[in-house]
C-alpha cells in the first residue's frame, strides 16, 4: 500500500508503504472465545497434534485448489468513522476451458481512496497470505508453542503462538496466533501478522509494514475449513508522523468444487466429496 499525499492529513513528502490488513480491535477478536485453559492435551501429544493438524492443511491446500468461489474485497480509510475513501472489488476465482486457475472480476467501482494507494503487493497479499496455510511441509519453518486450550464459539480448540525460526531474504511470513479444532484437527481461525516489518524512515518508499489481521474458517463440504472471512482494523503510522486509519474486510464465499465428476486425490486417496457450503461453527463479526 502507498501513501499518498492529501493536503488535510499531510505535508508534501511521498512515503510509501506495503499493507496487507490492520489491526483487528480487541472486541471483535475476542468474541466466541472462551478462557485459555494452559494445561497440556489429554489422550494425545502436542507433538503429534502439530504433525496432524499440518498434514491436513497440505491436503486442504490442495482441495481448495480445486475449487471455485468469490472473493469479495472492501478496503476503506476512515476520518473518526466517517469513511472517506474506498477500494472495492468483487472476483470469482474460477477456471477456463483448459482447467487453467483465472480470477474474473465482476464490480469494481472507481477507487476513492485518495490518502493511499493499492499496490500489487497487496493484492498478492489478499491471493496468498491473507488465508494463511501452515502445511507439513512449512512447519519447520516456524517455532510452534503450545499455548493452551480453549472455546471458540461451539469448538473445543487447541491453541498455538506460531513465529519463523529465521527469515529468508526476500520470504514473507506468518506471525501470530492460530486455533486448532481438537476434533478435526484442522485450522479454523488465525491472528497475526505478515513479517518481516521493514522500517526505512530515511527511504519511506522502501517500507513494508503489515498490520494484525483475523481471519476465520468455515466447514466447507462436511470436511475441510476453509478461510470465509479476513477483517482488520487500525491506525497505520507512517514514516513522518502521517496516520491513516483504516479497516479491511474480505470475504471467501459461493465455494464449489471444480467438475461434477472430478476427484481430488492425496497421496492416492480422495479427499474431499460432497457439494455445497455447510454452516460454521465459529462465528466472525457482524459488520
Amino acid at each position: 500500500m502507498k501513501y499518498r499525499p492529501f493536503a488535510s492529513y499531510v505535508g508534501p513528502m511521498f512515503l510509501s508503504l506495503l499493507v496487507v490488513c490492520l489491526v483487528l480491535p480487541a472486541v471483535a477478536d475476542e468474541r466466541g472465545e472462551g478462557k485459555l485453559d494452559p494445561s497440556q492435551p489429554q489422550g494425545i501429544t502436542v507433538d503429534e497434534i502439530i504433525q496432524k493438524f499440518a498434514a491436513k492443511e497440505k491436503q486442504f491446500k490442495i482441495a481448495r485448489e480445486q475449487y471455485t468461489y468469490t472473493q469479495d474485497v472492501t478496503i476503506q480509510t476512515l476520518d473518526g468513522n466517517t469513511v472517506d475513501g474506498q477500494y472495492h472489488q468483487v472476483s470469482d476465482i474460477l477456471f477456463d476451458d483448459s482447467g487453467k486457475r483465472i480470477e474474473d472480476v465482476t464490480f469494481a467501482p472507481q477507487s476513492t481512496l485518495e490518502r493511499v494507494t493499492m499496490t500489487e503487493a497487496d493484492y498478492d497479499d489478499i491471493r496468498h497470505r491473507l488465508p494463511f496455510v501452515l502445511t507439513s511441509d512449512d512447519i519447520g519453518k516456524y517455532q510452534i508453542l503450545y499455548v493452551g486450550k480453549q472455546r471458540e464459539d461451539e469448538l473445543g480448540t487447541y491453541v498455538f503462538d506460531v513465529a519463523p525460526k529465521e527469515m529468508q531474504k526476500g520470504e514473507r511470513y506468518f506471525q501470530g496466533r492460530i486455533w486448532v479444532d481438537d476434533h478435526d484437527l484442522q485450522i479454523v481461525k488465525v491472528y497475526g501478522e505478515t513479517v518481516p516489518q521493514v522500517h526505512n524512515p530515511k527511504h519511506p518508499e522502501k517500507e513494508n509494514l503489515s498490520p494484525k489481521y483475523t481471519t476465520w474458517r468455515q466447514q466447507i463440504d462436511g470436511k475441510y475449513w476453509f478461510p470465509t472471512y479476513t477483517y482488520a482494523e487500525d491506525t497505520l503510522h507512517f514514516s513522518g508522523g502521517q496516520d491513516v486509519e483504516m479497516r479491511y474486510i474480505v470475504k471467501y464465499k459461493n465455494y464449489k468444487r471444480y467438475g461434477a465428476k472430478s476427484r481430488i486425490t492425496y497421496e492416492g486417496q480422495e479427499i474431499s466429496k460432497g457439494d455445497g457450503q455447510q454452516p460454521s461453527a465459529t462465528t466472525p463479526p457482524k459488520q
